[in-house]
């Protein structure tokens, strides 16, 4: 595979700008933008993002949270990229918003990274529900999110599965010392690896656990086809180590949240 294969940077801010995650039974509204309504497990409230309106930004706004008072939620967030139009950031401060989390867009040619993995580190891919059992109780404290029941621990590994099978995309368990301690999700779209879901227990942070989840979710990707990886790291937490590790920077998106009374 040759980097002549791999997007272009237009490519990649737009593959960037087109990713949004639809939770199983959440709700959604694409009326001037992207508005996702969270199941509570995830916490509840509205993710707003995706601007796509010839509205100004007053409109844009004002019909967010009135769908987001609607929904009975009181919280909006919304979530800035450089493709939006209008743009809302500027509305956002003005209303109060209050900004909140902060995301480098990295992007790389697969077969350009060679990611070092500790001895006592090993990753694995999700296939049974024992794994997704293991993968919950990573997610629950790192997320803060309830964990899953019987019936929703089979959803998921159904969907797990699923993707697997078909392609679509993979979950992957990384252990240190045989311990499971942190994962990570890839979903396959137009040629690019989506890096998405990373999480590792705090006290396991910076022994290797996220380079090994990365480099299993980066091989398995190339074997399904992708020819970029494309990631939204957060600041504090997995965008040094992917810079280090080889990926590009792209700009940021950041996360306003508003309360909606």
């Amino acid at each position: 595979m040759g980097t002549t294969s791999v997007h272009t940077i237009d490519d990649i801010l737009r593959a960037s700008a087109a990713w949004v995650w639809f939770p199983r039974d959440c709700e959604q509204d694409k009326t001037h933008l992207q508005l996702v309504r969270y199941p509570q497990r995830f916490g509840g409230g509205v993710r707003g993002s995706r601007v796509d309106s010839a509205a100004d930004v007053v409109t844009v706004l004002d019909h967010a949270i009135d769908r987001t008072r609607a929904w009975g939620e009181s919280q909006l967030t919304f979530w800035t990229n450089a493709s939006d139009r209008p743009d809302l950031e500027e509305e956002l401060r003005r209303r109060g918003a209050e900004h909140v989390d902060t995301v480098t867009v990295f992007a790389v040619a697969i077969d350009e990274l060679e990611i070092d993995v500790p001895d006592d580190v090993t990753a694995e891919i999700v296939r049974t529900l024992e794994q997704v059992r293991e993968v919950d109780s990573i997610n629950v404290p790192v997320w803060e999110q309830s964990p899953l029941d019987d019936h929703g621990l089979q959803v998921e590994l159904d969907e797990v599965t699923s993707a697997l099978a078909s392609g679509e995309g993979v979950r992957v368990l990384g252990r240190l010392d045989g311990e499971a301690v942190s994962t990570g999700g890839c979903t396959i779209v137009d040629g690019f690896a989506r890096l998405w879901g990373a999480a590792t227990l705090t006290r396991a942070r910076g022994r290797g656990a996220y380079r090994a989840v990365l480099a299993e979710r980066l091989r398995v990707s190339a074997e399904l086809g992708a020819t970029t990886a494309l990631v939204k790291g957060r600041v504090a937490t997995s965008a040094p180590i992917l810079a280090r590790v080889g990926f590009a920077i792209h700009g940021d998106e950041r996360a306003y949240r508003l309360a909606v009374s």
